[in-house]
């Protein structure tokens, strides 16, 4: 924002012409809060080029989700992934090269915890089966991780995804330590973190709702939760010290559910876990850190309806944000890697 007002302070002359140039080739947060329209994304962009380019993505998540609940949670996680680093570009996707070694996927946030890419691949090679070089692969995930709330929640979280994205060309891993949040962030840096990809606070405590599904590393919480004293649920606290070790390293580093309650129902749960003191990460404990928070966490936990409503919209958001157009992507041919 203060940058914002200094510019605002200062005489720029910049024509009609080039400012809408640079809209429509990368829509950024910087341009406001993240806005499908404003991107160029629409819902249905498909119905025309590829009418069954939805029903194909879906169908391939359901079936990846009936055979492993898990992979649902982290299609949703690869949204929150992706976009958080060069925007919603499927960056994300992209295997190591000679020229590029070290793409995001091989960052620590990333390495080895994030799930979901061979759907991604399964979906994209039904939709290319049926048109070739329509789908993006930023769509795709896009889809996916909607579709992956759907299932996970028995329908209750339930949306429609614009579409529109192009596929980025550029993944650094360094890119993804500088935007993804850490679970030990504390509420300030969380909420940071988010205004910089144009989300506000409530933004954040919705989003973090999806931590009601999934796995967490040991590493991701140990020692800092483990502590004594710690506000975590001295029960959840110590049967955690017995699934965890003290030192978790890269060969001795177990996974958690991170809902005991219901693991693989994307619900809200999570939001009376925090309440009760039963999360893993600092950052989630951190949502009662303020009154606001705090009173968005009892309304997301005691009013029925009140977070899935709000999940959805702030999904879409979410996938708006630095949405690639016009010279600014690529179609891929492959998930995984650049056009040549």
């Amino acid at each position: 924002m203060g940058s914002g007002n200094k510019l605002a302070a200062t005489v720029v002359v910049v024509t009609f012409a080039v400012l809408m140039a640079a809209v429509t080739t990368t829509c950024q947060a910087a341009y406001g809060p993240p806005n499908p329209a404003s991107c160029g994304l629409k819902v249905g962009y498909y119905y025309a080029k590829c009418p069954h380019a939805e029903e194909i993505v879906k169908n391939v998540v359901g079936a990846a989700i009936l055979h492993n609940p898990g992979v649902g949670a982290g299609l949703i996680r690869m949204l929150f992934h992706d976009c958080f680093v060069e925007g919603c570009d499927a960056s994300v996707l992209l295997d190591p090269t000679p020229a590029n070694p070290q793409p995001e996927k091989l960052s620590p946030p990333n390495m080895p915890s994030l799930r979901g890419y061979e759907v991604i691949d399964a979906a994209k090679a039904a939709v290319e089966a049926a048109c070739p070089g329509v789908v993006s692969c930023a769509d795709i995930v896009a889809f996916a991780a909607r579709d992956a709330s759907f299932f996970l929640s028995n329908s209750r979280v339930a949306f429609q995804m614009p579409a529109g994205r192009l596929d980025g060309r550029y993944s650094n891993a360094s890119r993804a330590l500088d935007f993804l949040p850490p679970p030990k962030f504390n509420l300030g840096q969380l909420v940071a973190n988010f205004a910089t990809k144009g989300l506000g606070v409530e933004d954040m405590v919705v989003l973090s709702g999806a931590h009601t599904v999934g796995d967490s590393h040991c590493s991701s919480f140990v020692p800092d939760r483990l502590a004594v004293p710690s506000d975590m649920e001295p029960p959840l606290a110590a049967m955690l010290r017995t699934q965890c070790p003290a030192k978790p390293s890269s060969g001795n580093d177990p996974t958690v559910v991170q809902d005991v309650v219901t693991p693989n129902k994307l619900d809200n749960q999570y939001y009376k876990n925090v309440l009760a003191h039963r999360v893993l990460f600092t950052s989630d404990a951190s949502l009662l850190a303020s009154p606001a928070t705090a009173k968005m966490v009892v309304d997301n936990a005691n009013i029925p309806g009140w977070w899935e409503d709000r999940f959805t919209k702030a999904m879409v958001k979410m996938a708006s944000i630095e949405v690639k157009t016009g010279g600014n992507g690529e179609i891929r041919r492959n998930c995984r890697a650049v056009n040549h």
